[in-house]
């Protein structure tokens, strides 16, 4: 597994981390020992990096996280939660007063007094230009409440808005082969002043395993089902935004590009993980075959020009003009 430095953290982790907001709601049913099996899987594949968030299952994920890394004293592990979507998306709601009020409840479901870095859970627009939630922010790194802090964002624009702050330590955007803007200007802008790059929905919900048909039907309490059109949350967070059947035929012409000793998932989350600037690629897991499989890009050798221009035709001619100017 390869090793980055994660930003301005200056923590060193493993370039496949593993997202957990499978193993507190959203994507049907886990169970508590079916999650803990999947994070003992990742570990012992290399993964070093969680991201979970407060509101997963309304903090089970965290609090899972939490009892593992209890039971693990001995392990050295970074993890990303992220706040600001326990309250309505105002941003009037961003204030000193609530980022203490939500990172007292992050620390005590992870059953740490200082959490390692804490991002901005996709808020308002308006919240990445405002001068007093950067101070809040540094603030409690001050106060040792948070080591580092970031942001996640939906937009390439909000992501530049971050990165231009000197103390955002990261920035977590949505990054795959169906979703290229951000190489554009992003990653760029990233490696200049130093800002980590995680890069999440790295198999745009599945998707480019390459294991869905046109007729692939979800749980009704999957986000596959219920935020197909945007119903409950941003659209992009949902197969990255693209039409389910236009990204079933994609996924076809990418597995077709895949070589041998990779699975397509795998080659989609190596793809990312070998994007200059990127620190970490954090795909879920549901099962322990799930997580250990996904580790192995971590490790895959350099797809190559041809496989990078391959993606790009198939972005262009497939994605462009639908997703490049929405996000």
């Amino acid at each position: 597994m390869q090793q980055r430095t994660l930003g301005r953290t200056g923590r060193t982790v493993s370039v496949i981390g593993l997202g957990t907001w499978q193993l507190g709601a959203d994507w049907g049913a886990v169970s508590e020992a079916d999650a803990l099996a999947v994070l003992d899987a990742a570990v012992d594949s290399g993964v070093t990096f969680f991201d979970t968030a407060d509101v997963y299952g309304d903090g089970r994920s965290e609090q899972l996280i939490g009892a593992y890394r209890a039971a693990h004293p001995e392990l050295s592990l970074t993890v990303a939660t992220k706040m600001g979507r326990r309250e309505e998306q105002d941003p009037a709601n961003f204030t000193l007063a609530k980022f203490r009020e939500w990172t007292d409840r992050s620390r005590a479901n992870l059953g740490v007094d200082t959490l390692d870095l804490v991002q901005l859970h996709c808020p308002p627009t308006p919240v990445f230009s405002n001068d007093a939630v950067y101070d809040a922010l540094d603030t409690l790194v001050a106060d040792g409440v948070i080591a580092s802090y970031g942001v996640s964002v939906e937009t390439c624009d909000e992501a530049l808005a971050a990165i231009a702050r000197p103390g955002t330590a990261t920035v977590q955007i949505i990054l795959n082969a169906f979703r290229l803007k951000p190489l554009d200007e992003v990653l760029p802008a990233a490696r200049e002043t130093g800002v980590g790059i995680i890069a999440r929905v790295p198999l745009a919900s599945g998707l480019l395993s390459g294991k869905y048909t046109a007729d692939t039907t979800f749980a009704a309490d999957d986000h596959r089902t219920y935020n197909r059109h945007g119903e409950a949350f941003d659209v992009g967070e949902t197969f990255s935004g693209v039409d389910f059947a236009e990204g079933v035929a994609a996924a076809r012409e990418f597995a077709a590009l895949v070589p041998s000793g990779l699975t397509p998932a795998q080659a989609a989350l190596a793809w990312v993980a070998q994007q200059d600037g990127v620190s970490s690629v954090i795909p879920g897991a549901r099962s322990p075959e799930q997580a250990r499989a996904n580790a192995v890009a971590g490790s895959a050798a350099p797809l190559g020009a041809p496989f990078e221009a391959a993606v790009r035709d198939i972005y262009d001619r497939r994605f462009r003009a639908a997703v490049h100017p929405r996000w």
